[in-house]
């Protein structure tokens, strides 16, 4: 089974931005070591909880301190940027690392209200036209002339470089069949709502036309994943993480509890009913378990990848998540 790594440089409870960067690091030499195919950075703004508010900088950085693993976004996040200016950052990123560079883009703001406007300079976001901006931007990272009057004058340097595999993040139907019409991969966030289908997935297939920068449709889907040699210690290790799910899901983002701290958080009723229902989110359980489960769904639902993202309090019970996953699977 191909395995991928989606990492967000989270800042757990005592630890700093700058160690959950040099983390990030340490993760993509592992999983480099181990076998993983690529591993995507997240963008995130307006928090303390994650340090990955630049993940074309971090690319740079892990593409550099690794040798094989395709590095790249996942994702983006579009309405914060020019077209013209993805297509300049993945084809610079292309050029130093041909055959590795993945450009993944998402249409979220990855932040508040308050970091959304920051990062427009306080003018109204665009938050309709990400089709389309994303559609400039493959475009220009081609060296094609783009439709668009604002951008058929221009070209993106440096040009005739390796294209990087382009990717669309999504969670619904609608996103599905545009990755399929743009010819990208498409990456389904099972760890969002967990709510995918065999139609979404299918819908993207039937919709996929090959392009430069994908001559078959390929899917991964990403899932938050707590597991261990035991259900007991998954469990323990896991609890931070549903604690963490309970606050976003009141608006609040803080950074990870310790399993200690977890394990005396007072919890209502409802929260451990909450908690319960969230698992479609968040697989936890013994290895071999967890493992069964991913091969199962890759089966049912015909993804290619699956990619994982696991957020424990220290560094290295993170780290032999990837290591036990890769014994199991490959």
């Amino acid at each position: 089974m191909r395995l991928s790594v989606l990492d967000q440089a989270p800042i757990t409870k005592g630890n700093t931005a700058a160690i959950a960067l040099k983390n990030a690091e340490e993760l993509a030499i592992l999983a480099d070591q181990l076998g993983y195919h690529r591993m995507w950075m997240a963008e995130h703004h307006g928090t303390d909880a994650f340090a990955s508010s630049a993940p074309e900088v971090i690319t740079a950085h892990l593409a550099a301190r690794t040798n094989k693993i395709r590095i790249g976004t996942g994702g983006v996040m579009m309405m914060h940027y020019s077209p013209l200016k993805l297509a300049e950052v993945f084809k610079t990123l292309s050029a130093f690392y041909p055959g590795r560079i993945d450009f993944g883009v998402g249409r979220a703001p990855g932040g508040d209200n308050f970091s959304i406007y920051a990062l427009s300079e306080g003018r109204q976001p665009m938050v309709n036209n990400m089709y389309e901006k994303l559609r400039t931007a493959l475009q220009l990272i081609n060296d094609e002339v783009p439709e668009e009057d604002l951008y058929n004058k221009n070209i993106a340097t440096p040009s005739h470089i390796v294209l990087p595999e382009a990717w669309l993040l999504g969670s619904s139907g609608n996103s599905a069949v545009q990755a399929g019409r743009m010819g990208v991969g498409y990456s389904f966030a099972q760890f969002f709502n967990g709510e995918m289908t065999k139609e979404t997935l299918e819908a993207y297939k039937m919709s996929f036309q090959p392009t430069a920068f994908m001559e078959k449709p390929e899917i991964n889907v990403t899932y938050l994943v707590t597991t261990a040699e035991t259900l007991e210690e998954a469990e323990y290790e896991a609890a931070p993480q549903d604690i963490s799910r309970l606050w976003l899901m009141k608006g609040r983002i803080r950074q990870l509890l310790t399993p200690e701290e977890a394990k005396d958080y007072p919890l209502t009723e409802m929260d451990r009913m909450t908690i319960k229902a969230n698992r479609k989110l968040h697989l936890v359980g013994p290895v071999k378990e967890i493992a069964t489960r991913l091969q199962e769904e890759q089966e049912h639902y015909g993804f290619d990848e699956a990619m994982i993202c696991s957020i424990l309090h220290t560094q290295e019970k993170r780290l032999n998540v990837y290591r036990l996953l890769a014994r199991e699977l490959f």
